[in-house]
């Protein structure tokens, strides 16, 4: 993207999918069942793409994928976009979002091949500050919702944490807190399913560009 203004962007990510707990994706393995399809969310705490701001808005994916996606697997993807950004905003977070921008979402990028389409829409999101449980909602068409997975040897408040997960979403350096999926549903731009009792995890990113 020519004269991309310096950017920053800095908030939490999580998704709810089909597969087993724990997915094998964050660790760079094929899908629990050869595929993989879900609800990806994220918030951003603070932001800038150059002067515009960006506190405080929402981005949130339904993606399919067959295969490995690290080892060169491609996902289909339909994205939306908090309706409460303005024309500047918007233009902002499809730049970042869509790769053109550079940084981290430039490099998870080259492993989607089809964006089915761009909605801007109300969006929800929430996240416990414990990390207990998270959840996002578009309107009456998707939502996700997860609580933070627990065991008989997890004391309580402990969270089941992975440290530098080797496929992370959001970039390296991560730390991803596992969680079961309450609810996931979506009935949207093609895609469409309801589930529960899968894997879910959360990540804080910390994303800037250009490179």
């Amino acid at each position: 993207m020519a004269n991309t203004p310096r950017w920053r962007l800095d908030g939490d990510w999580f998704d709810v999918c089909s597969c087993d707990i724990p997915c094998p994706c964050e660790f760079a393995r094929a899908p629990t069942d050869g595929e993989c399809d879900g609800v990806l969310a994220w918030h951003v705490r603070t932001g800038h793409f150059g002067d515009v701001a960006l506190d405080g808005f929402t981005v949130v994916a339904l993606g399919y994928f067959q295969g490995n996606i690290w080892e060169g697997a491609k996902a289909t993807m339909g994205i939306f976009i908090d309706e409460r950004a303005d024309a500047l905003q918007r233009e902002a977070l499809q730049a970042i979002f869509g790769g053109q921008a550079g940084g981290w979402p430039g490099e998870f990028a080259r492993n989607i091949a089809e964006v089915r389409g761009v909605e801007f829409a109300p969006i929800e999101f929430a996240l416990e500050d414990d990390l207990s449980g998270w959840r996002v909602a578009v309107g009456d068409r998707i939502e996700g919702r997860a609580e933070a997975l627990t065991g008989p040897t997890t004391r309580a408040g402990q969270r089941v944490q992975t440290i530098n997960p080797p496929g992370s979403e959001v970039g390296p350096d991560a730390v991803a807190t596992w969680g079961v999926s309450k609810v996931d549903r979506a009935d949207a731009m093609g895609f469409k399913w309801t589930r529960s009792g899968h894997s879910s995890k959360h990540i804080p990113f910390r994303w800037s560009g250009p490179d």
